[in-house]
């Protein structure tokens, strides 16, 4: 039944969807951001900013943009540079894009001037100006850094268009090693936006190809599509390192499983638990596709999740398996495996659904993360129902091929040794096998432990790790681990640079590098929105405003207005009157503010007074390398002062949609897992045996968590999406691997510590060593994959994997002999009064070849 219905539903892969949108998949879903922008696009809808591209105001819409600079840090505005750029402009506006009856070019579908000419980056007329003025031998021409001015009188802000930048005096430009240009387009309809996306692609065939006629200079392009298909990449490049993946855990999990008894070796069962991952993935990515869903990559990570969960399942289920008798019917030793194991693969499966169910939930504000979620809830619990039925009859089948004497690959009958005797080497070496029947008593308890991890672990692991001079070393270890967590914690960042979600040879990769080593002096230009109708004939009011913005680079001709209106009369302020005059008559008709409407809106009275409704500037601030972390204060620090100011105003940057509550956002699925596991594992204390269990647990999550994030902190991984969903599989993956074994620690009695620790060990070490290293063998793979989203991943799991082994193998072994539980004090008290009678009977069977003794209480 499970593979018919995975095949069924696997078939729904015709139906298979990409996500398109990253926006949709990693900026909050729900910010004030979002709604700020709605209502600047409502006052200043796009086609009014002409003359406001400086860094995709609202809407980063369609462009194309490159980075010219060159490998020797040449001085890209001397003459030999200067027409190499302007012949690159000239190349990339005679672009066409091929359509049935027209050939759209540049032209078609740019973004309009006054004039009907395209509106392009004013560096281009900076540079024509500068060739202009070599070409007559004039020398008084000076570009000055970061705001320079035309020879039509325009001033124009270029510190995104020029970078790495020298200056003289005066701020007067010496030399820039790059420069960028940005190509706008229209996307008005379906059609557009179609002509416009090819545009996009053909662009950066054109900078490519002009890229290897011209070696001596450098050039990175990047588009509006280039990060939705660098994100989307990751997929494709992964392809063959996840194909190699599951080759070595398909190996791997056959060699756990096989041992030199050919009969009680279980090869087929490391296959077949692999399967039931297989199978119960595939059911839930069918499931997503037939209810709407789409892939995005973050769900490379979901296979990684379901090999932890699901193997560990199968393997303890194999372990439990190795401890029934053999002499029972293979329906008992089922039932017993069953009643062994199932029971704590219940408890962690509800951890899972709960943890991932709450990340799945409508109180994550991610949307990555909140389908990521989703769909590992879905294989889970599919896993869970295919490890009962599927493994489980295979289980049960491969139980009776061994109960059979046959050969656990074969399945043909073993012959009995004295038939082997006859036979080659080579034959007797593939069917080797112990009978019952030639097994004293006292050793048919031991016939699994030819297996070499059994082997292992009970003959030398377990006394060596419980010996009284290893332990003061474990200790010492563990408080070194504590100490570098600690340093790493300390150190925690989020990370909201898209970047981190993207192949790494890719062009977003270059151009974000390019971008942060020579554009990062200034930050994106900030817009400053006054959404009410203000007193701006007022002296305090224009005070007012310029002090909000005081700092920063004001790159606007509302500026420029108000300290016009601050000329006229700074003492007294403006009349009214005289203000809409000034509006109606010479302000708005001089060729200085020429663009000024641009940055007002305007509303007539019915006594012919013009009144101001909406206003707007456009800010530029000082940063350094973090300039994101710089740039996210900067937003904090202006949505405070909007609150308490006397004007209501906003401010926006397309960028502040991903930044706005990103580090609550993407914080609160692990927040909110932590709380549903904590809340699950204290309810559930009443419910086991000992409450203990639980206490343990908890602790045990906690030292692995905070290690985690310390040590991924030290390997540069900062805190976003794809490493918060790994660190909520980090709490299950954890109480999966310690769980059994705190378990039959608290409940061992009679013995003492170190005895059920050793106990522990042999029972369910076995099976955390066997999809430990199933689990890190399918790992290594992912670390070769070029990407940073697959980087962020493996160094995550790897490390999840690796601290939450030493915590099974080492620091729990070692810490649980000398703390609580105390196994003297668990001992059952008698009652002297009521004594116990004893008798012992030897019994003789009928062929008197073997004597066994029954102790029977009366």
């Amino acid at each position: 039944a499970p593979v018919l219905i995975s095949i069924l539903l696997g078939a729904s892969f015709s139906r298979y969807q990409v996500e398109e949108s990253v926006e949709h998949l990693l900026a909050p879903t729900h910010s004030l951001a979002k709604i700020e922008r709605n209502l600047v696009d409502s006052l200043f809808p796009v086609n009014r900013s002409k003359h406001r591209l400086y860094s995709d105001l609202q809407t980063p819409g369609r462009y194309g943009r490159v980075i010219i600079t060159s490998f020797r840090k040449a001085n890209m505005l001397d003459q030999h540079h200067t027409d190499l750029i302007l012949k690159l402009h000239s190349a990339v506006t005679r672009i066409q894009v091929q359509r049935p009856g027209f050939n759209y070019t540049f032209a078609h579908i740019c973004i309009l001037n006054n004039d009907k000419t395209c509106v392009v980056d004013d560096i281009v007329h900076v540079l024509e100006e500068l060739k202009a003025a070599r070409s007559s031998n004039r020398t008084n021409f000076a570009i000055t850094y970061p705001i320079t001015h035309l020879k039509d009188g325009r001033e124009v802000y270029n510190g995104h268009q020029l970078g790495g930048v020298t200056v003289h005096s005066k701020d007067r430009v010496k030399s820039a090693e790059a420069v960028q240009l940005t190509y706008y387009l229209q996307a008005i309809n379906s059609l557009n936006d179609l002509v416009a996306e090819k545009w996009e692609s053909i662009f950066c065939d054109t900078v490519e190809l002009f890229q290897r006629s011209n070696r001596k200079v450098r050039m990175y392009p990047f588009t509006s599509s280039s990060l939705k298909e660098d994100f989307q990449k990751t997929s494709r490049v992964s392809e063959r390192y996840l194909i190699t993946s599951l080759v070595l855990v398909v190996t791997l999990a056959i060699l756990c499983c096989s041992m030199q008894d050919c009969v009680r070796s279980k090869p087929w069962l490391g296959l077949l638990g692999l399967l039931t991952v297989t199978l119960a993935t595939l059911t839930a990515a069918g499931i997503i596709n037939l209810t709407g869903g789409k892939y995005n990559s973050t769900f490379l990570g979901i296979p990684f999740v379901m090999l932890g969960h699901g193997l560990y399942g199968t393997f303890e289920m194999l372990s439990s398996w190795r401890k029934t008798r053999e002499d029972q019917h293979v329906k008992e030793r089922t039932a017993a495996v069953f009643a062994d194991s199932m029971l704590s693969f219940s408890l962690t499966t509800a951890m899972y659904l709960v943890t991932f169910g709450i990340g799945a939930s409508p109180f994550t504000n991610i949307e990555a993360a909140r389908v990521f979620c989703c769909n590992s809830c879905i294989a889970i619990f599919f896993n869970y129902l295919y490890v009962l039925s599927f493994y489980g009859s295979s289980l049960v089948f491969t139980g009776y091929i061994e109960n059979n004497y046959q050969h656990s690959i074969f399945c043909r009958k073993v012959p009995k040794p004295e038939v082997l005797q006859e036979k080659p080497a080579w034959y007797r070496f593939l069917l080797t096998a112990r009978f019952s029947e030639d097994t004293a008593d006292a050793e048919e308890t031991n016939t699994y432990e030819s297996h070499l991890l059994v082997w292992f672990l009970k003959r030398y692991y377990c006394d060596w790790i419980t010996n009284t001079y290893v332990k003061p070393f474990v200790v010492l270890f563990y408080l070194v681990y504590i100490s570098f967590a600690l340093m790493g914690y300390l150190q925690v960042s989020e990370g909201s640079e898209l970047s981190n979600i993207v192949a790494t040879a890719t062009r977003t990769i270059e151009y974000t590098t390019a971008q942060q080593k020579y554009f990062s002096n200034y930050s994106p230009v900030i817009g400053f929105y006054i959404y009410e109708s203000i007193e701006y004939w007022n002296t305090s009011v224009q005070e007012d405003v310029l002090e909000y913005t005081k700092g920063f680079v004001r790159i606007s001709w509302f500026e420029s207005y108000l300290n016009y209106l601050r000329k006229l009369n700074i003492s007294t302020g403006l009349p009214k009157k005289n203000f809409t005059d000034m509006l109606r008559n010479s302000f708005l008709k001089s060729p200085q503010f020429a663009h000024f409407s641009e940055d007002i809106i305007f509303s007539k009275k019915y006594n012919n007074e013009i009144d101001v409704v909406a206003s707007r500037m456009f800010l530029v601030a000082k940063t350094m390398e973090t300039k994101r972390e710089e740039l996210y204060d900067l937003l904090e620090t202006l949505r405070k002062l909007s609150l308490t100011s006397k004007v209501k105003f906003i401010v926006f940057n397309p960028s502040f949609v991903y930044m706005d509550r990103y580090t609550s956002s993407v914080g609160a699925p692990l927040q909110n897992s932590c709380i549903s596991a904590l809340f699950l594992l204290f309810f559930s204390a009443f419910l086991v045996a000992d409450s203990l269990i639980n206490v343990w647990l908890t602790l045990t999550v906690a030292s692995v968590e905070f290690g985690v994030i310390g040590f991924m902190t030290l390997w540069k991984v900062e805190l976003d999406c794809i490493s918060v969903l790994c660190l909520i599989y980090g709490i299950n993956y954890t109480i999966d691997n310690c769980a059994p074994l705190l378990s039959t620690f608290v409940l061992g009695k009679e013995f003492t510590r170190t005895r059920w620790v050793k106990n522990a060990l042999e029972v369910h070490g076995v099976a955390i060593l066997q999809s430990y290293l199933c689990y890190l063998v399918g790992l290594i793979p992912l670390a070769a994959v070029p990407s940073n989203l697959t980087r962020t991943l493996f160094r995550c799991l790897f490390l999840i994997a690796l601290v939450t082994f030493f915590h099974c193998f080492a620091i729990l072994p070692v810490i649980l002999t000398f703390l609580p539980p105390s196994k003297k004090k668990r001992k059952e008290k008698k009652n002297p009064e009521s004594r116990e009678e004893i008798e012992c009977v030897e019994m003789v069977d009928m062929d008197s070849t073997r004597v066994v003794d029954q102790i029977t209480t009366v």
